[in-house]
C-alpha cells in the first residue's frame, strides 16, 4: 500500500499522519534498513536538545490574532514558495504566497541573471508591495525572500565570495565563521533578501559526492563547532527579545540544511540513500543540528536524500518526532527544490504526506499554482487538518515577526557600498589565506622571494569563476567571466600586484609556453565548477583519461623550472602524478573572490622570509589511490595519503612526512573506464567504456577507435576527418537517404540522467557537410527525440559549430532518462552530411537551446 494511501486511510479514521510515523505503523511499507528500523526513528534515542523560543508571549498573541483573521487561502499561501521566473508581483493578488526564492539560475525581474544590487532590491520591493497591499478580503503579510547565499551573497554581482565550506573547514576557526556569517548577512539584507539557505551541516563521508565542498569536514566534531557560529553570524546572537535578529540590523534568517544524512549516501550519489543505523545517523550526520538550533536557527531545510529507504521529505519520526518534539524547534521546516514530489504517492503539485510529516513550507518552484489549489481543497475537505495548517502558518509567521518583516523600515536595503566592501573583502582574503593547505614543499622552494620573476600558468590562473566554484552567479558556477566579478581579483592578478610592488614580476602564460627567464612557475589548475548532481563522480582520479594538467607540469619541470602547484578543488582527489611533478603543492580548495590570498602566503619578502604562514590543515582525509572514496578517520583500515589534520607550515617543512621522501605511486587503483560517465566522443576517440555503433533496423556495425571507414548497408557511412586542427579528431557521417539509419553511443553502464536533467546539457561540436534533405533526430535514451534540423539549417556548410541541448528538453519531450543504455542517437532517413567532433554532457547551459520534439520513426 502506498504511503499516501495509508495516510489518507488513517486520517479518515481520526489519526494524524504524525501518529503513524511516530508509532512506526508504516515500518513494513519499505525495505528494512541496516538496523531493521526501515527509516523509522526512535526519538527517545536522540540526545535531548532544548532549542530557544523564537517569539515571546506578546508576539504569540499577535500571531494568534492574525491567524483568526486569515482565510484558508491566505493560510495555504503562507506554506508555498515559488521561484522568481514563475511568478510576477500581480500573481500575489490571486495567490497570497508566503515566500519566493531565487534559484541558482534565476534572475531578478526585468534584468539579466548576472545583476547587481539594484534589480534585486527592485524585485524584492515589487513583491513586497503587492503582498502588503491594503485591499478588501486581504490580510497584509510580508513575504520572506530566500536565496542560496552559501559562500557569500553569491547570486548578486559585486558581492563578496568567501571560500566554500571545505576551505573554511581547513581554517579550523569558529570565530572566522561567525564573522563570515555576519558579512554575508549584511550583503544579503542590503540586496532586499531576508533568508540565506545556509549553513550546510552535512558531514560528507564519500568524497565522490558532488556537494562535498558544501561540507566543512568529514569530522562531525568540527561541523558541530562551526554550526552555531555560522547561525550566530547570519542571525546575530540569540536573545529572547530577538533584537539582533532583524533585517533592519543587517541580519537574515539562517537555514540549517539538509536534514538529515545527505553526506552519507551510498556511493556518494546525490539525493541517494543513507543506509546507516540510527546511532551513526545521530553521532555523525546530526552533529551540527543541536548547536545550530541552540544558536536560534529559524529554519531547517529538508534533504533530498533518504534514510534507510524512506525519503526525508516524508519522514515524520525525524521531522516531527525528533526535530520538533524532542528538540523543541519552533521555527519552520522548508522542503528542498520540489523535494516533496519524491515522496511515494506525491507529485510536484500534490503532497499531503510531506505536510503531515512536518514540512511547513513547500518549495514548489514551477507548479505552485496547482499546488495552492490542491492544498486549499485538501484543507476544506479535512484531508489536511486545520490544526496542522495553523501550526505550519504559526511557525512561518513566528519567523517573519522575529526577522522584523512586519516593520516597513529597512535602513540598509539598497546600500550598494555594502557589497564587496573593503572590510568584507579583507575578511574573505583572510579566510582564503587561512584555508590553504601545504601538502609538499620540496627543498623549501616556498615562500618565493618578493622580487622573483614568476611564470603564472594553468587554466585556473586568471579565472575568478573557476576559483569560486559552484553556486557563484549561476547554479553550477559555469558561464562566468572575470568581468562578472567587479569587486574580485584572480589568483594571477593577486600575484602580479604583490610581486610588482616589490620589484618582482608575474608573467601570465596559461599554457606555460612563454619562454621568459623565470625563477619559478606557479601553476593554477583543478576541477571545473560544478554543483549538485553534475558534481557526482565515479572515482577520485583527477582528469581520468586526459592528464593535460599533468603534461603542463612535466613540461615546465623538463625545462628546469621549479613548479609550485595551486590545486583548485571541491574535495580531495587522487593526484599523485601531479604531486610528483611539483616541487611544492598547495590545496587551495575554492578560495572565492580574493585570489590575492594565494600571494599573501606563497610570496615572502625580498629575503625569502614568510609574510604569512600556512595555517590550513586538512578537514578531509586525502586518498592514497582513486578507489579510496570512503576514507574517514576512525574507520577500520584507515590508510590515507595525508590524514585528517595534516598540513605543513614554513616552520616545519623540513620535517615533511616520510610519505613524500620518495615518488608517490602513480597506480590509481581504478580502471579509467569506470570514471567516465559523461564524455562519449572527444579528440577522435570514444573514451572507454563507450563506443559508436551504426544502426539500420536490426543491423548493427561497431565503430572502432582506429579511424577506419565503416558503413551500415547503403544508408550510412562513417569516416575520420580533421577537427580543431587535430588529425582525425572528428567523424564524418554520410546518409544516402536509402533508409533510416543512426549513429548511436553504447557500451557503458546504465546511466541515471534524470537527476542531471535540470542544469545540464548535451554538447555537440559539429559541421554541416551537406544540408539535410529531411528531419535529423537526436535522442537520449528511450522515448521521443528532438529535431536538430533547424540548428543545422542555420549553420554554414563547411564550418564547425557547437550546440547545447538542454537535458530537460529531452525529458519534457517524453524521453525516459532514469535508466539510459543508449545515451546518444543521431538519425535521419534523408540524404545528409554531418561531421561530429564532441559528444558529451556539460553543466554550462547559459547558451543551451530547446529544440522541438519529434517522433521516432
Amino acid at each position: 500500500m502506498k504511503l499516501r494511501t495509508i495516510l489518507m486511510a488513517g486520517i479518515a479514521g481520526g489519526l494524524s499522519a504524525n501518529m503513524f510515523f511516530a508509532t512506526g505503523i508504516i515500518a513494513g511499507s519499505v525495505p528494512p534498513g541496516s538496523d531493521g528500523k526501515a527509516g523509522i526513528a526512535d526519538p527517545m534515542r536522540w540526545p535531548m536538545v532544548k532549542a530557544p523560543k523564537l517569539a515571546d508571549a506578546a508576539t504569540e498573541a499577535k500571531i494568534t490574532a492574525l491567524l483568526s483573521r486569515m482565510s484558508v487561502e491566505e493560510k495555504v499561501g503562507q506554506m508555498i514558495q515559488a521561484d522568481l521566473p514563475s511568478i510576477k508581483p500581480s500573481d500575489l493578488r490571486d495567490y497570497p504566497l508566503g515566500s519566493v526564492l531565487a534559484g541558482g539560475d534565476s534572475a531578478p525581474f526585468n534584468a539579466p541573471d548576472r545583476s547587481g544590487i539594484g534589480p534585486w532590491v527592485d524585485t524584492a520591493r515589487a513583491l513586497r508591495a503587492v503582498a502588503l497591499e491594503q485591499r478588501p478580503g486581504h490580510e497584509p503579510i510580508p513575504l520572506i525572500f530566500g536565496i542560496d547565499a552559501v559562500h557569500g551573497n553569491s547570486n548578486v554581482v559585486g558581492a563578496t565570495l568567501f571560500p566554500h565550506n571545505i576551505g573554511l573547514g581547513a581554517a579550523n576557526d569558529p570565530d572566522l565563521i561567525r564573522r563570515i556569517g555576519a558579512a554575508t548577512a549584511l550583503e544579503t539584507a542590503a540586496s532586499g533578501i531576508d533568508w540565506a539557505f545556509a549553513p550546510t551541516l552535512a558531514v560528507p563521508q564519500d568524497d565522490r559526492w558532488g556537494r562535498t565542498y558544501e561540507g566543512y569536514s568529514e569530522d562531525p566534531d568540527l561541523v558541530r563547532r562551526y554550526a552555531g557560529a555560522m547561525v550566530e553570524g547570519l542571525q546575530g546572537a540569540y536573545s529572547p527579545a530577538g533584537s539582533d535578529s532583524a533585517v533592519q540590523k543587517g541580519r537574515v534568517a539562517a537555514s540549517a540544511k539538509h536534514f538529515l544524512g545527505d553526506g552519507g549516501t551510498t556511493n556518494g550519489i546525490d539525493q541517494g540513500d543513507t543506509a546507516v543505523g540510527e546511532d551513526d545517523l545521530i553521532r555523525i550526520h546530526a552533529a551540527g543540528y543541536p548547536p545550530a538550533l541552540q544558536a536560534g536557527a529559524m529554519t531547517v531545510m529538508v534533504s533530498f536524500s533518504s534514510w534507510q529507504g524512506v525519503k526525508m521529505h516524508g519522514n515524520g519520526t525525524l521531522l516531527n518526532g525528533v526535530l520538533k518534539d524532542r528538540w523543541g524547534f519552533d521555527g519552520f521546516v522548508i522542503s528542498d527544490w520540489n523535494g516533496h514530489a519524491q515522496v511515494p504517492g506525491c507529485k510536484e503539485d500534490d503532497c499531503v504526506a510531506s505536510v503531515m510529516a512536518g514540512i511547513d513550507m513547500l518549495m514548489a518552484p514551477y507548479d505552485w499554482k496547482a499546488l495552492f489549489k490542491n492544498m486549499v481543497a485538501q484543507v476544506k475537505a479535512g484531508t489536511i487538518p486545520m490544526a496542522r495548517l495553523d501550526d505550519a502558518v504559526r511557525r512561518i509567521l513566528r519567523v517573519k515577526f522575529r526577522l522584523g518583516l512586519f516593520d516597513a523600515a529597512r535602513p540598509l536595503e539598497g546600500k550598494g557600498e555594502l557589497l564587496g566592501s573593503a572590510d568584507h573583502r579583507a575578511l574573505a582574503r583572510e579566510a582564503a589565506a587561512k584555508s590553504l593547505v601545504l601538502l609538499k614543499n620540496q627543498g623549501n622552494i616556498l615562500p618565493l622571494k618578493a622580487n622573483a620573476r614568476v611564470l603564472v600558468a594553468g587554466s585556473g590562473a586568471d579565472d575568478i569563476g573557476r576559483q569560486s566554484g559552484g553556486w557563484s552567479l549561476s547554479w553550477q558556477g559555469t558561464g562566468n567571466r572575470n568581468s562578472d566579478f567587479p569587486n574580485a581579483q584572480s589568483i594571477y592578478a593577486g600575484l602580479k600586484e604583490t610581486l610588482s610592488a616589490q620589484g618582482g614580476e608575474a608573467i601570465l602564460s596559461v599554457d606555460g609556453a612563454a619562454r621568459n627567464k623565470v625563477d619559478a612557475a606557479i601553476v593554477v589548475f583543478g576541477e571545473m565548477p560544478y554543483a549538485e548532481g553534475q558534481g557526482d563522480i565515479p572515482t577520485l582520479e583527477y582528469q581520468p583519461g586526459d592528464k593535460s594538467d599533468l603534461a603542463l607540469l612535466r613540461s615546465l619541470r623538463a625545462r628546469g623550472i621549479p613548479v609550485i602547484s595551486v590545486f583548485l578543488s571541491g574535495r580531495p582527489l587522487w593526484i599523485n602524478p601531479e604531486i610528483n611533478a611539483s616541487d611544492a603543492f598547495v590545496a587551495a580548495w575554492l578560495p572565492g573572490s580574493e585570489g590575492g590570498a594565494i600571494a599573501d602566503v606563497l610570496i615572502g619578502d625580498k629575503a625569502g622570509k614568510p609574510r604569512r604562514d600556512f595555517k590550513g590543515r586538512l578537514s578531509f582525509s586525502w586518498p592514497a589511490n582513486a578507489a579510496q572514496a570512503v576514507l574517514n578517520k576512525g574507520q577500520a583500515g584507515y590508510a590515507p595519503l595525508f590524514p585528517l589534520g595534516y598540513g605543513l607550515d614554513y616552520a616545519g617543512t623540513s620535517k615533511a612526512a616520510a610519505v613524500l621522501a620518495q615518488p608517490l605511486s602513480e597506480q590509481s587503483g581504478v580502471s579509467p573506464a569506470s570514471a567516465n560517465t559523461d564524455t562519449w566522443f572527444a579528440r577522435g576517440r570514444n573514451p572507454a567504456p563507450w563506443k559508436f555503433t551504426l544502426r539500420q533496423g536490426a543491423v548493427q556495425v561497431a565503430v572502432g577507435n582506429d579511424g577506419s571507414t565503416v558503413a551500415v548497408g547503403e544508408a550510412l557511412s562513417l569516416r575520420p576527418v580533421d577537427a580543431g586542427g587535430l588529425q582525425g579528431a572528428g567523424r564524418a557521417l554520410t546518409w544516402t537517404g536509402k533508409g533510416d539509419a543512426a549513429l548511436t553511443v553504447t557500451g557503458g553502464p546504465v546511466l541515471d540522467l534524470d537527476r542531471l536533467s535540470l542544469g545540464n546539457a548535451l554538447l555537440l561540436d559539429y559541421r554541416v557537410d551537406q544540408a539535410p534533405a529531411g528531419p535529423v533526430r537526436v535522442a537520449i535514451g528511450q522515448g521521443a527525440a528532438l529535431d536538430l534540423t533547424p540548428a543545422l539549417a542555420a549553420s554554414p556548410v563547411g564550418q564547425w559549430r557547437s550546440v547545447k541541448l538542454r537535458l530537460s528538453c529531452f525529458k519534457q519531450a517524453g524521453a525516459q532518462l532514469k535508466a539510459v543504455e543508449t545515451p546518444f542517437t543521431l538519425a535521419t532517413g534523408a540524404p545528409a552530411g554531418l561531421s561530429i567532433a564532441t559528444v558529451r554532457i556539460v553543466s554550462d547551459v547559459s547558451d543551451a537551446i530547446c529544440p522541438a520534439a519529434i517522433a521516432r520513426p
